[in-house]
């Protein structure tokens, strides 16, 4: 009797399917099968695939891919539907794909196989039917969705490991779980659940030719199925009583493959009886892929972590040792597209003079080379201010060096326009603020390129921008001067640094930006507190935390722009003379709050930044009315020094006294001779009002005569609005 007969007689047909022509190859059973002619016959593949249910179709699609990586033969149920759309009958494949590699190096496959008629139920029997679509195909596919949101949210492997012993796979989950990974040719477990703590002592680290089913799908990169103990003794007798102490019944080790390269395996353990049938290998498999891309993510991504982490460490500097009289507090908060390295430094570099610096800057960007580049500024400008150079010329030099640092690519004969080595050579410039401190005297000399001003907090909690004298951002223009600021930090005041990333971080200008710092910078704190070290470091966390804690979700500002920004902070405090450094004042007495500012003949728009501070000085003041008198009188005088005299304008503003009964008295000097007299100006006159306004706004004034030059001043003694307007 003839092969062909016995298979005819058994509804077995035989069929080979050529994915690289197109072609289907079916004996006449097998076309019986399939609804045609029952004669040898050869279709092409669409001819076919319309006599598949679209569901079944789809299905087998998978179950190859899965007998192709596993090396294992393909089984699947298939309806076979007639030209109506009407199920003929029910059909199992089964067949070997056979790889063929093209000239071209893809690939492509043949099916070689059998097909055979599922004899169905009879109504009224207890025949099993297996549905081929249903509830567990259903549940399966809304499982590996729910385990692919899952690992795919993972951010380390810990969290990895966590979600692969959560899993509960439809109709057969595992009881125990064991992720191996590789390192050189040794296996060991990285994570495992269901085992007790010490469980995985024997398999913690063993060789690569370990005749263990782990270490087997490592070498092999195919996936090992033991659906019963006895299988697992005749495969492995060596590994088989290290095994049975676990009390489990099936086993599947699949191998976890990333980009074609093995880095483990995962073990999953079942105590009732599994058959691993092609659906539920299909599961495995799966899991084992989409856990294999969440491990290797979480493992570039802990690796990243660790070296920007490590990176950025070794660019920043400590704050060094405590300075008498002084505390120091300092943050620094990379935000640059997840690289956790950014532009922004601060440093705190003591010089000979026996003053200390503090710097606080930058550089244009936030990606590797803005980093690359602030760690060579920052070591520039540390080399500088250590030989002695004022602020002024630390920042010329470090101006000249960066813009050496960034020439233009048409300078170098061997850059590529256009491309990766042209753009880390395109010109970048950096913002800094350099301010060189005397701790004896609290003296600050202040040279700024491009920065943003200085904050100062007064001993009463009064917090006030401190103007200063600014050029161009470093490595614009390799020649440039920076003028120096001096001012003095008095006992009990906070001067904070920081960058605009503080400032501007959640869609907000400068103006916006300085109202949220000020608010947390006079926020229920007590005066004197911040000289306290653990004070002034909780007070830098608190600023980090109104731009980047919860609380930054309700002060968003005004524009639509919400980028994140690196964000460096550097406090300064100087503590109050009349008591001992690190103690607390028993009974403050109300400090006066005072201000100094230098306006010079060629910056004229500094006026607004004078009226701005007075408006900022008496910010409590309790009749506004006085507050737009003092601020009219200001600019009246800091104006007639400039248009009448050829020297500079000095101002010094105190407020004293106990709330509600303040006296402010200001005072603006110059180097001219000539008096300030009474004038009648006309009517249309545009000058010649600043006595008068002096007589009518304020309580007292008048002009003390020095050695060289005048002061001319002014005082009002603060009073309620009601006071100022008395009811008739």
């Amino acid at each position: 009797m003839r092969t062909e007969d016995v298979l005819a007689a058994i509804a077995t047909g035989l069929w080979r399917w050529d994915n690289a022509s197109g072609t289907v190859t079916l004996d006449s059973e097998a076309a019986r099968l399939l609804g045609l002619p029952a004669e040898p016959v050869e279709l092409p593949e669409v001819a076919v695939r319309s006599r598949f249910h679209p569901v079944d179709w789809n299905e087998i699609n998978g179950i190859v891919n899965l007998a192709v990586a596993e090396g294992t033969l393909a089984e699947a149920r298939l309806r076979i539907m007639d030209v109506d759309g009407r199920v003929l009958r029910t059909v199992r494949s089964r067949s070997k794909p056979v790889a063929n590699r093209t000239p071209e190096g893809s690939t492509d496959y043949e099916l070689i196989g059998t097909i055979q008629e599922i004899a169905e139920p009879q109504p009224g029997t207890t025949a099993a039917h297996t549905p081929i679509t249903g509830d567990w195909r259903r549940s399966r596919e809304a499982f590996l969705l729910d385990a692919g949101r899952a690992l795919a949210e993972a951010r380390s492997t810990a969290e990895v490991l966590r979600v692969a012993a959560s899993l509960s796979m439809p109709g057969f989950s595992p009881d125990g779980l064991a992720v191996f990974g590789v390192a050189g040719d040794r296996l060991s477990i990285i994570g495992h659940h269901g085992h007790d703590p010490g469980d995985e002592g024997p398999f913690s680290d063993m060789p690569l030719e370990t005749n263990y089913p782990a270490a087997e799908v490592v070498r092999t990169g195919r996936a090992i199925y033991l659906p019963t103990p006895e299988d697992y003794k005749r495969r492995f007798p060596a590994a088989w009583p290290l095994a049975q102490r676990f009390d489990r019944v099936s086993w599947a080790f699949l191998p976890l493959i990333v980009a074609g390269r093995t880095m483990g395996a995962w073990m999953a353990a079942f105590k009732h009886p599994a058959s691993f049938s092609p659906d539920e290998r299909s599961v495995l498999t799966t899991v084992a892929r989409m856990l294999a891309q969440a491990l290797q993510r979480a493992v570039v991504a802990e690796s990243e972590r660790e070296l920007t982490t490590g990176l950025q460490r070794s660019m920043m500097p400590q704050l060094g040792p405590e300075i008498p009289g002084m505390r120091i507090a300092a943050r620094y908060v990379p935000t640059g597209g997840g690289l956790q390295v950014g532009g922004d430094w601060y440093d705190m570099i003591p010089l000979p003079s026996g003053r200390f610096a503090l710097v606080i800057g930058d550089v244009q960007g936030h990606d590797v080379r803005a980093a690359g580049l602030m760690g060579q500024l920052r070591i520039a400008v540390r080399a500088y201010a250590s030989e002695g150079h004022r602020p002024d010329a630390v920042l010329s030099r470090a101006s000249r060096f960066l813009a050496g640092l960034c020439s233009s690519p048409e300078s170098d004969p061997y850059g590529d326009d256009g491309g990766q080595d042209s753009d880390f050579q395109s010109p970048r410039f950096a913002t800094c603020l350099y301010v060189e401190c005397d701790p004896r005297t609290g003296m600050l000399e202040v040279a700024r390129a491009g920065h943003p001003d200085p904050a100062i907090r007064m001993a009463d909690g009064t917090v006030m921008m401190r103007p200063t004298a600014g050029g161009l951002p470093l490595g614009i223009v390799p020649d440039t001067d920076y003028p120096t600021t001096r001012f003095t930090l008095e006992p009990g005041e906070t001067m904070m640094l920081c960058t605009d990333g503080l400032i501007e971080t959640g869609g907000h200008d400068l103006d916006t930006g300085w109202a949220r710092l000020r608010a947390v910078l006079e926020s229920d704190l007590h005066e004197n507190a911040y000289e306290n070290a653990a004070h002034l470091e909780r007070l830098a966390d608190l600023l980090v935390q109104a731009v980047h804690g919860p609380s930054s979700h309700h002060t968003t500002g005004p524009l639509a722009d919400r980028r994140e920004d690196d964000i460096a902070v550097v406090l300064l405090c100087r503590e109050s003379a009349d008591r001992e450094p690190g103690t607390a004042l028993p009974h403050p007495a109300r400090p006066v709050r005072r201000t100094v500012l230098t306006v010079a003949q060629a910056e004229p728009e500094r006026i607004a930044g004078v009226r701005q501070q007075i408006r900022e000085l008496l910010h409590d003041w309790a009749d506004p009315d006085q507050v737009d008198s003092a601020v009219l009188m200001v600019s009246e005088m800091v104006t007639n020094v400039l248009t009448h005299t050829d020297g500079d304008a000095l101002l010094v503003a105190e407020a004293a006294g106990e709330l509600g009964a303040r006296r402010l008295r200001v005072e603006v000097a110059d180097g001219s001779d000539e008096l300030p007299h009474k004038r009648q100006p006309g009517e249309m006159s545009s000058s010649g009002r600043g006595v008068l306004l002096m007589e009518m706004l304020a309580d007292a004034w008048g002009v003390d005569p020095r050695g060289e030059g005048k002061s001319i001043w002014f005082e009002l003694h603060e009073q309620s609005k009601t006071d100022a307007d008395p009811v008739f």
